[in-house]
């Protein structure tokens, strides 16, 4: 019988946590404990995840192996014409906002969750597989309690879970939203992964369950083909590497965008000394606004090259700009270092899923087609048979090769300006890991800077930025779940913007 293994794990639901965190009391490492709370996610946050979503694990080993694991939605291999399609826009009500999505089958890229947690279980994982995926199916077998945010994510997603019956039945079996409090059942679910456990992966890809949803894709206006399915792979990809106050940043690479403009907006901020700054100033909020202006500025500029983009030569015409001014998304996250020195760092979502629950599987397509933030170009412009570049950003920093922080978020376009914030408080204002991510932040774009409540009321802004100040803490602002190993003790903190929370053995 293994002895268990110490460490931490973050995550954006308690029983999340919890199930990762029983990997490491049966002896299992880091990866066992990512593996398993993925797998837990898709019931205990499935209003945001689910096994046909899309998502990278990034992974330091003990042995000092670093590895990104790309597991993310592929495009179709082939398109159709747009009126064959099942695409609609629904209206999404947030409160202060109506946003709209597109669902359908024909929003469905080829999934890669599902695989990707198979696959680094196979490669890294310790215990058997089987183990790590007791609590998940336990979960979807026995019920789940939900709380306050899965609540706000199941009544803010009621046109697209109502556009389901499996889904339906699943947060509605009444016709009503479930309540906080109240329990959510997702059986087929757990018999699904109770089979795949046994039948392996390929099932998924390419037997009964492929089966049936491509011939619903092609009966019912969907992309999928069998080819599209069985040709899925998950891709390794050495991570993007920065030096930032010689601490070593591991990030996503591209073809994913998100961890490249971290890296850029790190390049600047390194230029800049914080240590007579205070955290919260006005001037701090500047310099942190003229990084999201001038990296979002440098974006349009040489992204086609990586190189060149974080080239010294490209980031110091951007300094020279810096120094002159003055020195929803659904998405989940999961963080944990062990006892043994690995980390794992993991990002997964089905964006908002898109309407369609594979039949007596109780598995949620994704809508990445769908996703206006991952379609630039407009819907069905994107190029067949292609990794779809992502915002996510799952990082790893090392201190003499040794994990010091693991941490991601979810929050579309906010993941990489919140990753960066609490990095930053970490590393240059030293501040412990649950005020680093629960401290208020601030986001620019597109000449609009959102500023959460607990800054000085001095605020400065530049002269064209459009000023929003929330009333109080939101998901907008991403949810950083961290893990942090420090003088051989682990802790860590769960974003309270998404209900986070956090295990340790």
């Amino acid at each position: 019988m293994l002895k268990p293994t110490g460490g931490t794990i973050a995550a954006g639901n308690q029983k999340t946590a919890a199930a990762g965190i029983e990997m490491l009391q049966l002896g299992g490492n880091a990866f066992d404990a990512a593996t398993a709370a993925v797998l837990a996610s898709f019931v205990t946050e499935s209003t945001l995840t689910s096994a046909a979503g899309g998502g990278f694990l990034l992974a330091h080993t003990q042995d000092n192996e670093n590895i990104l694991f790309d597991f993310f939605s592929q495009t179709p291999r082939s398109k159709k014409l747009y009126a064959n399609l099942n695409f609609y826009p629904v209206d999404i009500n947030f409160g202060n906002e109506i946003q709209e999505f597109h669902i359908g089958l024909g929003s469905m890229a080829v999934p890669g969750n599902i695989g990707g947690i198979f696959h680094v279980h196979k490669k890294l994982g310790r215990l058997p597989f089987k183990v790590v995926a007791e609590p998940a199916i336990y979960y979807g077998q026995n019920g789940v309690k939900l709380d306050d945010f899965q609540h706000y994510s199941a009544s803010i997603l009621e046109p697209i879970i109502f556009a389901s019956s499996e889904m339906k039945n699943v947060y509605a079996p009444n016709g009503q939203t479930l309540k906080t409090g109240e329990t959510f059942f997702m059986k087929d679910f757990a018999n699904t992964l109770a089979y795949l456990v046994e039948a392996g992966i390929e099932e998924f890809y390419q037997g009964a369950i492929a089966q049936q949803l491509v011939k619903d894709c092609q009966e019912q206006g969907g992309y999928l083909t069998l080819e599209d399915l069985k040709n899925y792979q998950v891709i390794e990809r050495i991570p993007l590497q920065i030096n930032y106050r010689n601490n070593l940043l591991l990030t996503n690479p591209y073809p994913s965008s998100g961890g490249t403009l971290i890296a850029f907006a790190l390049e600047l901020l390194a230029k800049i000394d914080l240590s007579n700054i205070e955290f919260g100033s006005p001037n701090h909020l500047q310099i942190l606004a003229e990084v999201m202006r001038l990296t979002n500025t440098a974006r349009k500029d040489k992204f086609d090259n990586i190189e060149s983009f974080l080239s010294s030569e490209h980031i110091n015409q951007y300094e020279q700009q810096l120094t002159n001014v003055n020195k929803w998304g659904s998405t989940t996250h999961i963080s944990v270092i062990d006892a043994e020195g690995n980390a794992a760092s993991t990002t997964t979502s089905h964006g908002e899923g898109c309407g369609y629950v594979i039949p007596s599987t109780g598995i949620m397509m994704n809508n990445m087609l769908g996703e206006e933030d991952l379609n630039p170009y407009g819907f069905h412009q994107w190029q067949e048979n292609v990794r779809i570049s992502s915002m996510m950003s799952p990082t790893i920093v090392l201190k003499n090769n040794q994990p010091e922080i693991a941490l991601g978020s979810g929050g579309s376009n906010r993941i990489r300006t919140a990753i960066l914030q609490v990095i930053s408080n970490i590393i240059d204002f030293k501040m412990p890991v649950e005020m680093a991510v629960n401290s208020p932040r601030i986001h620019w774009e597109n000449n609009i800077l959102s500023i959460e409540p607990g800054f000085s009321q001095e605020l400065v802004t530049t002269q064209n930025d459009r000023l929003i100040l929330w009333d109080k803490q939101n998901m907008f602002f991403g949810g950083v779940h961290t893990t942090m190993e420090l003088e051989g003790i682990i802790t860590g903190s769960g974003d309270r913007r998404r209900n986070g929370a956090i295990a340790s053995i």
